[in-house]
């Protein structure tokens, strides 16, 4: 499984939610050929998900990569949000889960799931 996100923020913020096993990498705005190219060399093999912000950039950038993985599924971010790396975490979870990763998530490292299941015991 391969996440491709735009930024390194993005990339931080998906990984204090997810497991290790889950490979993220970043486009850095907007890819040129070279680095289309070490993305699809670094996806072979695997199941990609495209992840990138509700703005106009993040939408180029998604249908280029939509273009070089026609088959990806994709995760979005809701309009008003700064972006995948501001948005909370409780959303961010839900479309973790939406998209099939729910047994990838760490659920332990993520605050207002641990006060949930503090206040059950």
């Amino acid at each position: 499984m391969l996440i491709i996100v735009e930024g390194k923020n993005d990339k931080s913020r998906l990984r204090r939610l997810l497991v290790d096993v889950i490979d993220i990498i970043c486009t850095y705005g907007t890819p040129g050929t070279t680095r289309l190219d070490r993305i699809k060399h670094a996806a072979a093999g695997h199941e990609v998900i495209i992840f990138t912000d509700n703005d106009p950039s993040g939408k180029r950038i998604r249908g280029m990569l939509s273009d070089v993985f026609p088959d990806a599924d994709h995760i979005y971010t809701r309009k008003g949000y700064a972006g995948v790396e501001g948005t909370p975490d409780e959303y961010l979870v839900q479309q973790l889960e939406k998209a099939g990763l729910e047994e990838w998530i760490d659920y332990a490292s993520i605050p207002e799931y641990n006060a949930a299941d503090t206040q059950q015991r």
